[in-house]
């Protein structure tokens, strides 16, 4: 999809600029150019989910679908977190279910869907689409959350989040109960842990 859109918005940007010139006289040139910038900025930012896209690949690759019920959630700042985050979930951490560890939306690039239904403030209608969830990935690392589908059939609205707990306070992934082979199948799915 992502490579269809970015497509679109190029094909886009060029029909209005053969419209403009070939159709049109010089008089219409004002009308065209908000279009012609939005296809323009639409196009980069296209650009821009290819990377997240790519994540998400070599997580799935790496870790099954999980579906879990009433996973803590929330839009607050957390002390531990280091730099800005965009919401939070928290997940058991493998080694230790009785830990939960914090896994957060690493930039605000479209999770707006996930913010209206995480704040405290949400209607019970949009609170009750993330009341259950699927995830894959490890959350001492990284991972991929999505909302099931009406049906509950299949995800949607993938999101990649990751873990990033202050390495300055000394944890460490070993801390978390991570083997060296967690540590390994992690960095198959694109995290390289400075502390392992």
């Amino acid at each position: 999809m992502n490579v269809i859109g970015l497509i679109g918005w190029i094909a886009a940007w060029w029909g209005l600029l053969y419209v403009l010139v070939v159709f049109l006289s010089p008089g219409f040139t004002l009308l065209f150019v908000l279009p012609l910038l939005y296809c323009l900025y639409r196009a980069v930012t296209q650009l821009r989910y290819f990377r997240p896209a790519f994540s998400m690949l070599r997580i799935l690759r790496t870790y099954p679908w999980q579906i879990l019920r009433d996973v803590p959630h929330g839009l607050t700042k957390r002390p531990e977190v280091l730099g800005k985050h965009y919401g939070w979930f928290e997940f058991p951490n493998p080694a230790r279910p009785d830990q939960q560890l914090p896994l957060v939306f690493p930039q605000h690039l479209r999770v707006e869907w996930w913010a209206r239904r995480m704040a405290p403030r949400a209607k019970p209608r949009l609170k009750s689409q993330i009341e259950v969830i699927w995830f894959a990935g490890d959350p001492r690392f990284a991972g991929l959350v999505a909302a099931p589908t009406s049906n509950g059939e299949a995800p949607r609205r993938l999101h990649v989040m990751e873990q990033r707990t202050d390495v300055q306070s000394g944890q460490r992934f070993a801390d978390w109960g991570a083997t060296p082979e967690d540590i390994e199948r992690g960095r198959r799915a694109g995290v390289y842990p400075a502390h392992p």
